[in-house]
């Protein structure tokens, strides 16, 4: 399996037999390697320039809205960090909040909430019915936004030791979306499991964390969570029951979309926006159907996506091997 065998030599290198719950995150430096900055009109101009080579449309929507100062993206004292974006329809307007400190995950978190401007941009000429799309779709156009950005990072990487670093960055995302999402849908599992019979302590919901996170990482981690359960706040949205696995469903939606464009790139923006557009009136499988002329109830479908991730997770051990 890629992605445990990725988190196995990330433990090699950082000098563990295995990682921590702390350390799955944690940034990879080898050699003599300096992670690389961009101020903020770099990472604007790599961003445009890397959604031309996908498509006029949105490349020309990103130019314009960074023009109208729809972004907010100073990094200041009291700021938090991370990035969010907001739609107005009666204006048929975006705005996105996020802090720019210079890093290449920031310039993907960039590209990540125009994305999802541009979800709300395709469908301003909609009943407004017609444009509440569902939460398994909500990340598709923002993913499929920053899988453009993160690849192109890669592939302009100016030596293996920033490769090695920008593909850890790369499939942190997936472990996140593969491992520690799933750890959280197991817990919700378990927790309204045991909360028809009574209330669960606050001990209880502990060890349920933990059983949850040894499965979904293969018990492959030295040290866990057992207090994530109190530290995030998706859990206490109580209007929506599992919350985290529409990120999964979109992560992994978006990237075969991903998949198919690059087998068949030409014309593919005018597909792509034609689906975003439909996104709110039909299943997902007529969705894709429709817009692809692919059947997403066989397993080919999703495991196109997964292989874009492998790919990286066995660039990265390939890269990796001389450090160890």
């Amino acid at each position: 399996q890629p992605f445990f065998k990725f988190m196995e030599r990330k433990a090699a290198l950082m000098g563990k037999d295995k990682l921590a719950w702390y350390d799955v995150d944690a940034p990879v430096s080898v050699g003599d390697f300096k992670a690389r900055t961009f101020t903020y009109d770099e990472a604007v101009d790599f961003i445009n320039d890397n959604f031309a080579k996908f498509g006029p449309k949105l490349a020309s929507f990103s130019q314009d809205i960074i023009e109208k100062g729809w972004v907010e993206a100073e990094d200041r004292t009291g700021k938090r960090p991370g990035g969010y974006c907001t739609s107005l329809p009666e204006s048929k307007e975006s705005r996105i909040f996020m802090t720019f400190t210079g890093s290449a995950s920031d310039m993907s978190t960039l590209a990540h909430e125009i994305g999802h401007a541009f979800h709300s941009y395709t469908m301003w000429d909609l009943p407004r019915m017609n444009t509440r799309y569902a939460m398994n779709v909500a990340e598709t156009a923002s993913t499929f936004a920053e899988t453009l950005v993160a690849s192109a990072t890669v592939e302009a990487a100016n030596s293996n030791e920033e490769k090695i670093s920008l593909l850890n960055t790369k499939l942190e995302n997936a472990t996140a979306m593969f491992m520690n999402i799933h750890a959280r849908f197991l817990f919700e599992q378990s927790f309204y499991s045991e909360r028809q019979k009574g209330l669960v302590t606050a001990d209880r919901l502990s060890e349920l964390m933990v059983t949850a996170q040894k499965e979904a990482f293969n018990d492959n981690l030295s040290e866990y969570h057992p207090h994530f359960w109190a530290s995030k706040l998706h859990f206490f949205i109580d209007g929506i029951s599992f919350y985290n696995f529409p990120y999964t469903f979109g992560f992994l939606f978006s990237l075969s979309i991903f998949a198919e464009y690059k087998k068949n790139p030409d014309g593919f923006e005018d597909k792509y926006i034609a689906l975003l557009r439909d996104t709110a009136v039909m299943s997902t499988e007529d969705l894709v159907q429709k817009h692809l002329g692919k059947d997403i109830t066989v397993e080919s479908f999703w495991e196109q996506g997964i292989a874009i991730m492998a790919e990286d997770a066995n660039a990265f051990l390939e890269l990796t091997e001389a450090y160890l």
